[in-house]
């Protein structure tokens, strides 16, 4: 592989984080399909393991809170691509907060994920979440 496909791969794959975060900050699940494998498996504390996009995504809806926002910061990414698929992991830590306040709670939390390369770009085809510690209500 070149090292300009590398590149390009990892750029790709670190905004592929970057829209995860995203698709959960602004509740956008009929985006779901750009981020995630139609395949996917989702392990987390709180849903278990989820198989399948459409799965996952009724598990964000019911996750909702009505008034309460998040914000997720994606750091510490490490990409390592083989081919076609990568393992690739970051630290996020989650603020939830409503409009105007403070946060109320905050999280954080270790993402484990195997991304994958389709015709529509990299895809999260696995992702583990593993919480490191919580502050809050």
């Amino acid at each position: 592989m070149s090292t300009d496909t590398l590149i390009a791969d990892r750029i790709e794959i670190a905004d592929l984080f970057t829209r995860f975060a995203l698709l959960l900050d602004e509740t956008r699940w009929d985006d779901a399909d750009t981020v995630f494998a139609d395949d996917v498996v989702v392990h987390s504390p709180r849903g278990g393991e989820l198989r399948g996009i459409d799965k996952v995504v009724d598990f964000m809806r019911q996750g909702e809170v009505e008034g309460q926002h998040a914000q997720h910061t994606t750091t510490d990414l490490l990409v390592d691509v083989d081919g076609d698929q990568s393992a690739a992991s970051a630290n996020s830590i989650v603020y939830y907060y409503r409009d105007g306040q403070a946060p109320h709670f905050t999280g954080g939390l270790r993402q484990y994920c195997t991304a994958v390369r389709t015709p529509a770009g990299w895809r999260l085809r696995e992702v583990r979440i593993a919480p490191a510690w919580t502050r809050g209500d």
